[in-house]
């Protein structure tokens, strides 16, 4: 199995886009938000989503070219264009736009619109809390889960994150998808000939499968069921809804190079904990941190993550033979 450092894998995921008509930023924007996923163990969101990226930017269903911006702006509130293009982009001009914002005026939003696969949500609220900020993300994506009572899928598994910066720590990054698994994960076990656990999803027919071709065919199944439903409903209001963008049973997928754009919604809101807490955010926290460490058996979310993280960064990236020789493919390699 090919072990690729994380920089050769960075260099390789930019190669292919470059090569399948993206600009040199998007492509290293995007290159590179794909292998932190994929070095965070986020396998769903990193190099599986290489050759479905490079489908839709040759036909178009991706604008590789695309220059977000911020096209209404209010004193803490903005939104922006992602110009069909690649949801790395449009992100990271939110995160420079809000930053500034919430510390001057305690909250900050952004929503975006016209954009496409927004990732490993966790990581980008990751870096707003690493300036000290609270931040959540909203995103919403093509139809997979149904309305709790239906049959048929229509909303995404809708990521939602959350991340709280914390004085001498790294920030607790709270990630999840609205599915007991997300869609991404099924795909990277589809394309690496593997099962995946019962109670991920549903046949066509309703029934549960560890086949993820089948589940690809079907439904995804809402985490904590009705609760879990209605968690994906709020954030198709807040993500597409909220920013003008298509709704998951509007959207095209994000895995063939077929159909028009998806259009998906993307929404960011920023708080100075500083400012709301009085200055008391940063004390309380280290309470509760010393309350969780003091409690046997309890850890905070993504300790895995973290793991990952470091491992990677020492030992590289193991890919598939075959998931690799599709990607070398795309760069015209032999």
């Amino acid at each position: 199995m090919p072990i690729l450092s994380l920089d050769e894998a960075r260099s390789l995921a930019e190669s292919v886009f470059i090569k399948c008509g993206a600009s040199a930023d998007n492509a290293r924007i995007t290159g590179a938000a794909l292998i932190d996923a994929e070095a965070d163990g986020q396998k769903g969101h990193g190099l599986s989503r290489i050759p479905s990226y490079a489908a839709q930017l040759k036909t178009g269903k991706v604008n590789g070219a695309a220059i977000p911006s911020v096209i209404v702006r209010f004193s803490s509130a903005f939104r922006i264009d992602a110009d069909s293009g690649f949801a790395y982009p449009a992100i990271d001009l939110a995160i420079r736009e809000l930053t500034p914002l919430a510390r001057e005026h305690g909250v900050a939003t952004a929503a975006i619109f016209r954009s496409h696969h927004f990732g490993q949500a966790g990581a980008h609220v990751e870096r707003l809390a690493e300036k000290g900020l609270l931040a959540f993300i909203f995103g919403n994506s093509p139809k997979g889960i149904a309305f709790w009572g239906g049959k048929n899928p229509m909303m995404g598994t809708n990521p939602i994150a959350f991340a709280a910066p914390v004085e001498d720590g790294p920030p607790v990054v709270i990630d999840l998808a609205l599915s007991v698994a997300a869609r991404g994960k099924i795909i990277a076990a589809q394309k690496n000939n593997e099962t995946i656990p019962e109670g991920w999803a549903l046949d066509k027919d309703g029934n549960p499968t560890t086949d993820p071709v089948a589940a690809l065919e079907g439904s995804m199944a809402p985490m904590g069921g009705a609760k879990g439903s209605a968690l994906a409903l709020m954030v198709e209001i807040l993500a597409a809804a909220l920013s003008g963008g298509q709704f998951g049973f509007e959207a095209s997928s994000l895995f063939t190079g077929d159909g028009p754009p998806p259009a998906l919604g993307h929404s960011l809101l920023v708080i100075d904990p500083g400012k709301l807490s009085g200055g008391a955010y940063f004390e309380r926290m280290g309470v509760l941190m010393e309350a969780i460490a003091a409690e046997e058996g309890a850890r905070l979310p993504g300790v895995s993550r973290l793991a990952n993280r470091e491992k990677s960064k020492k030992e590289g990236l193991s890919v598939s033979v075959p998931l690799y020789k599709e990607i070398l493919s795309l760069t015209g390699a032999n």
